[in-house]
């Protein structure tokens, strides 16, 4: 068999006589009549054939690929036509294509798979080149925040504090006298407290007063705000309160006075103190750094608002204030921890002060129905407590403090999590637990006295 003009030389030819080729015509693309005769093959159009039996090929330059050969939908009308021509049995000897004609076809299908290959990939050949580069780099991506998530300092030096407050006096102290009230810090100080957690209000004629609600009907009876009174008219305590973090419990006192910031500055100062701003108020917020400024006490007095947009004034006011995290910064914190980017961003908090999960719903009750607290309780403790978030905000000299904690689990939970301190409202009991339990106290002190360095 030949391309060009292609004879064929079968033992038995299907138009007779043994030594008889059938020739197709160079060019007919398959769908011409035979030329059938007995010696030579006859030969119609151009081209060479070949003799009966002749063993080579007369014509050596073939084709790389036959002409367009018929769909298999077109070979019913190439029998018929082959049926009618000069007595060559069409139907016996053209029923299927030939072994070269199934050939070509094939060669045919390969070129074009591989001109579709060189085009766009595939769908599963961009995925596998995706996962390629991107699973290394993820991996690398996980390995570096690890490393760097334990050792801290070698992207960060990590801040100095200024103190170490491991015992907080909450109210100064309202578990155990009447809150914010002089007879309670004298009270904390006697338990060797190492800072006061205060809250401010201003009164009508611009005094700075240490009062946690700024309506007073709570702690006095009288349905007055702070803001509409001047100073000397402030009402008296009531004689006993009901201590908020301990349902049920209530303090008492002989001292029933509400006290001005700048009295407490006087009496203490050299006390660390945390002072609370709760509401957008520029004049109260002024007046409290300059009262911070006036008795130089910028770096143990710390900024504290669960507000960003009260504490962006404070430190305004007062840029030399450490401050603490607001509930926006602590979510924010969080999210960059579970995201891998904690040891890579900076903190300028030096503070971070959050409430123990685990007194939520127990003596916290944040939401007014059951079961948002039992939620809030459970999503906030696998949240918040990791022991790894902890240590590594302590070596960066980020001193980890939890509120508000009255009972001996809690303060142990909060020091086994490796925190600085506890904010309580009763100082004697923590004074208690922190005597006997001095390697908890010891631990935490170490780790923050190891991250002393120079300030950010």
């Amino acid at each position: 068999m030949a391309w060009g003009s292609l004879s064929y030389t079968p033992a038995t030819s299907p138009c007779g006589g043994e030594g008889e080729a059938c020739s197709i015509p160079r060019g007919s693309g398959g769908l011409v009549s035979p030329q059938c005769g007995p010696g030579e093959a006859g030969v119609r159009g151009a081209g060479k054939g070949l003799k009966v039996g002749e063993p080579e090929l007369q014509e050596a330059s073939l084709p790389p690929l036959p002409h367009p050969q018929p769909s298999p939908a077109a070979w019913p009308q190439a029998r018929s036509r082959l049926s009618r021509s000069q007595g060559c049995g069409g139907d016996q000897w053209w029923s299927q294509p030939s072994p070269a004609r199934q050939s070509a076809e094939v060669v045919q299908s390969i070129r074009n798979s591989g001109v579709h290959a060189a085009g766009a990939p595939r769908g599963g050949e961009a995925m596998s080149a995706v996962l390629y580069y991107a699973l290394p780099a993820l991996g690398s991506y996980v390995l570096l925040s690890v490393f760097f998530l334990r050792r801290p300092r070698l992207l960060h030096t990590p801040w100095a504090p200024a103190f170490l407050p491991r015992l907080g006096a909450h109210r100064a102290g309202s578990g155990e006298r009447l809150e914010h009230t002089l007879e309670a810090m004298e009270n904390s100080m006697a338990q060797r407290s190492d800072f006061l957690e205060l809250d401010c209000q201003l009164t009508r004629d611009g005094v700075v007063v240490v009062s946690h609600d700024e309506n007073l009907s709570r702690q006095s009876g009288v349905n007055r705000d702070v803001s509409s009174l001047n100073f000397e008219e402030l009402p008296l305590y009531k004689e006993e309160l009901e201590v908020y973090f301990s349902p049920g419990h209530f303090a008492h006192g002989t001292d029933r006075h509400m006290m001005s910031l700048e009295d407490v500055f006087q009496r203490f100062p050299r006390l660390p103190m945390s002072v609370e701003i709760k509401s957008v108020n520029e004049e109260l917020i002024h007046k409290v750094a300059g009262l911070v400024r006036h008795f130089g006490r910028s770096e143990i007095t710390i900024w504290a608002s669960e507000k960003s947009s009260v504490m962006r004034k404070c430190r305004a006011a007062n840029p030399e204030m450490p401050f603490a995290f607001t509930i926006s910064r602590g979510l924010w914190l969080v999210l960059v921890y579970y995201l891998g980017l904690l040891p890579f961003v900076r903190i300028p908090e030096r503070f971070f002060i959050c409430f123990l999960p685990s007194i939520i719903n127990r003596t916290y009750f944040p939401f007014s129905r059951p079961g948002l607290n039992k939620l809030a309780a459970v999503v906030s403790k696998w949240l918040i407590m990791r022991k790894s978030l902890i240590q590594h905000l302590e070596q960066r000299g980020v001193q980890v403090i939890f509120w508000c904690l009255n009972e001996e689990s809690d303060f142990e939970a909060a020091y086994g999590l490796g925190a600085t301190g506890v904010i309580t409202d009763y100082p004697t009991a923590l004074r208690r637990y922190l005597d006997n339990h001095r390697g908890a106290a010891q631990t935490s002190e170490a780790l923050t006295l190891s991250s002393v360095s120079l300030p950010q």
